[in-house]
């Protein structure tokens, strides 16, 4: 359980840049990854990382955001903030992981779409509102982890699932703290008291059913290992696809739709 302070304290947590990371799940996690690259219509996006390979022998399309561990890289993949190209990368994937049936796990981490004008030039909104329309009816298993920040419709993006679960340090809401003060306040300076007011800790969000899980990221006070996270991860992710594999097709497509439409 959560024993911070305040919820600013785990805002600063899940922007930590060496948290689990995309890379770290498909190297750790996924077996025998293969990234694909490219939406078809513009360029690849590496806000995105997107592929396939197998957890614990099942065949799966994994598909996530990666912020960077470094300056170099971070600028490289825009601090984890996608264009439309990034999303629209992911979209392909997703179909083709329908196409194949294969179950598809999203994991995210962005502070939110990138909000440039060469975004909205190219359709960043359109590019969002697509994903959701068509993955509300995947007829595939569709798994989403908040990794540490899932910002508004950039995370959304990737969220419309059948279950989505949360990192103990994760946090899920409709904008920044600071951008939550600017607006209510006029004051970015209160981010923490924002913070507190916006519910958007794993533990909340889980009281409030918008989210199925949280993962624990400590143990008796202790950061988990990353290697000993990922194997427990891996274990709950195969039980979960197995059981939303099992479902006939239109209990899976009106089980998720019930669930955002119940909020």
């Amino acid at each position: 359980m959560i024993t911070m302070s305040n919820a600013m304290d785990i805002v600063n947590q899940a922007r930590r840049t060496d948290r689990l990371s995309m890379k770290d799940i498909t190297t750790g996690l996924v077996e025998g990854f293969i990234e694909l690259h490219g939406d078809r219509l513009y360029k690849d996006d590496e806000a995105i990382i997107g592929g396939i390979g197998k957890i614990s022998g099942m065949p799966v399309t994994v598909i996530g955001n990666e912020k960077g561990t470094d300056v170099n890289e971070s600028v490289r993949r825009n601090f984890g903030s996608p264009h439309p190209e990034g999303y629209r990368k992911s979209l392909r994937l997703m179909k083709q992981a329908e196409k194949f049936n294969r179950p598809i796990v999203n994991f995210i981490n962005t502070s939110g779409a990138y909000c440039g004008v060469e975004a909205e030039e190219r359709g960043q909104g359109e590019a969002i509102a697509t994903n959701l329309f068509e993955m509300s009816n995947l007829k595939v298993p569709v798994l989403s982890i908040i990794m540490g920040e899932g910002g508004s419709g950039g995370a959304l993006a990737l969220a419309l699932a059948d279950e989505v679960w949360m990192m103990e340090f994760s946090i899920y809401s409709i904008l920044s703290p600071e951008g939550f003060a600017s607006i209510l306040w006029k004051d970015a300076k209160r981010s923490s008291e924002a913070a507190d007011l916006m519910k958007l800790t794993s533990y909340d969000l889980k009281e409030l059913g918008i989210v199925e899980k949280v993962i624990n990221e400590k143990n008796n006070d202790q950061w988990i290992d990353k290697q000993l996270l990922m194997k427990q991860m891996k274990s709950d992710i195969t039980k979960k696809l197995n059981e939303l594999a099992a479902l006939p097709v239109e209990y899976l497509l009106e089980n998720r739709y019930q669930r955002f439409r119940n909020f």
